[in-house]
């Protein structure tokens, strides 16, 4: 029985008190709440206050991306090693806005995997395709290529520590989500493609314009394990109402 996850990706968003005060407001509001994993994915800055706020309830803290290396001379960048000590335990991998912005590549995907892994953070690997390749019924092609790339060479010990979340990039930020039948068509074809001995073990989150009002349809889904959440993460009663789904 995979364990579902809602995952909030607060993007480049709030400052260090609204970060602190959201934890704090947050915490009794789920401390109820054991069937669904609860995860709060923040800018760099705010990630050691909200961890430690967040130390003694059922939130756990992830950060936004990693780079490769442990250390070095790359400006702006920030490691695995300096993640765990601030008190990570999940990384976003390869989200389309990375991919889009920023230059993320299947191949930096799959350094960054490996470095997430190495220093015991949970990745949580973003696949997606356009809206100009959905019109092009690409869709299966650009998921298949960023799952074998982007997860080329994981050992079969390592398959366990995986969350993947397909996002649509047309449908984030826009106002559009895929119907929960499109997203199921996609979560299982993700699932056709993991290795068959721990397919059924991996979860997969949707991250498309999840909101309070499309939730239940969507976890209704065999295939969907959660949401990797944006807008909707970013005020208390609307997170809440995802997790409480």
């Amino acid at each position: 029985m995979r364990k579902p996850i809602i995952a909030g990706n607060w993007k480049m968003y709030k400052t260090l008190s609204e970060a602190t005060d959201f934890i704090k407001a947050l915490k009794p509001l789920v401390a109820d709440v054991h069937d669904t994993g609860i995860v709060i994915c923040a800018p760099y800055p705010v990630l050691k206050d909200i961890a430690d706020e967040a130390a003694d309830s059922n939130i756990e803290i992830g950060a936004e991306n990693l780079f490769w290396e442990d250390e070095g001379a790359f400006t702006g960048e920030v490691s695995g090693p300096m993640l765990l000590a601030v008190g990570c335990r999940y990384v976003i991998i390869g989200h389309s806005e990375r991919r889009q912005y920023f230059g993320e590549t299947d191949e930096t995907v799959n350094k960054k995997l490996f470095a997430a892994i190495k220093h015991t953070l949970l990745p949580i690997i973003c696949v997606g395709e356009t809206l100009e390749q959905r019109e092009k019924n690409e869709t299966f092609k650009v998921i298949e290529k960023q799952i074998k790339d982007g997860t080329k060479g994981l050992g079969a010990g390592d398959w366990g520590k995986v969350v993947i979340a397909y996002e649509p990039v047309w449908a984030i930020g826009t106002g559009k989500t895929a119907t929960p039948e499109q997203a199921q068509e996609v979560h299982a074809y993700i699932r056709k493609l993991l290795p068959k001995d721990i397919a059924n073990d991996i979860r997969i989150l949707y991250g498309g314009s999840v909101k309070p009002d499309n939730i239940k349809e969507l976890m209704a889904k065999p295939d969907i394990d959660g949401g990797l959440v944006g807008g909707a993460s970013l005020k208390v009663d609307s997170f809440v109402k995802l997790i409480k789904h």
